[in-house]
């Protein structure tokens, strides 16, 4: 063999394994095979580890959803025990309220029963604590009406103090007045007499309580005094019972001559 011949041989050598190489199926290409399990294996681990992290993060959306229904539990749980007391709290000033008014009524009820069985009042007393103005003024009437002049007399007093604005505060004043006259207060009774004309000048009680002034000056002998008040009420109030009784005690008094 020629030295020609040697070097030809190794140069077809290298194009023979280039070559084979080149015409080599894919499928049976070691480093292809190696590349495409290497690709599997990635993606294999790529798909363990996002269902991982999904997994992991549906554990914690559940967790935090538990936390929230307990949050939530808890939240509704102290509203109805807020709820459950200040129900409690209702019921009880309620029935604490009641009692109250029990009590008072009861206390009412045995002073208005003590007063009106005998029992007496003292000055700044209504007959019935607690009572409307109307209960009081029945009550201090009542007890006028049995001729019982003193504790009327504080009943109607103190009438007229704690029911200044009421519709019945110008007959209290009235009989105020008349239970000082029957007991022969005349220097008392005529100054109550005169409040009522001058205090509730509209009143009904005005010609009544004008002829009252006209009787408690003839008693205190101020006859002059006692002549004008009863022709006051024969002109001002003409065709009235008390025009009458003023006309019968003028006559009276020209008849004693005073």
């Amino acid at each position: 063999m020629t030295v020609n011949s040697t070097k030809l041989i190794l140069l077809l050598i290298p194009a023979l394994f280039v070559s084979g190489c080149a015409l080599m199926p894919p499928a049976e290409d070691p480093v292809l095979i190696k590349l495409t399990e290497l690709e599997r294996r990635l993606e294999n681990i790529e798909r363990v580890v996002q269902n991982q992290s999904l997994a992991n993060m549906t554990q914690q959306v559940r967790a935090a959803e538990r936390r929230g229904d307990e949050m939530q539990g808890r939240v509704e749980l102290l509203e109805h025990s807020t709820e459950s007391t200040a129900e409690r709290q209702r019921q009880l000033y309620a029935d604490l309220d009641s009692r109250i008014l029990d009590l008072e009524s009861a206390v009412t009820a045995r002073n208005a029963i003590n007063v009106m069985d005998g029992g007496t009042l003292i000055p700044g007393q209504l007959p019935m604590p607690g009572g409307s103005d109307r209960d009081n003024y029945q009550a201090a009437f009542e007890l006028l009406k049995e001729q019982r002049y003193e504790p009327a007399a504080i009943a109607f007093e103190q009438f007229l103090v704690t029911f200044p604005d009421s519709e019945l505060a110008d007959n209290a004043q009235y009989w105020l007045a008349e239970s000082h006259y029957v007991t022969q207060k005349f220097g008392d009774a005529l100054s109550e007499f005169k409040t009522v004309i001058e205090k509730f000048p509209r009143s009904r009680k005005v010609p009544d309580a004008l002829l009252k002034m006209g009787y408690c000056r003839y008693e205190l002998k101020r006859w002059d005094a006692a002549r004008v008040s009863l022709a006051r009420v024969q002109s001002d109030y003409p065709e009235t019972t008390a025009a009458r009784l003023a006309g019968q005690r003028l006559k009276r008094m020209e008849e004693e001559g005073v």
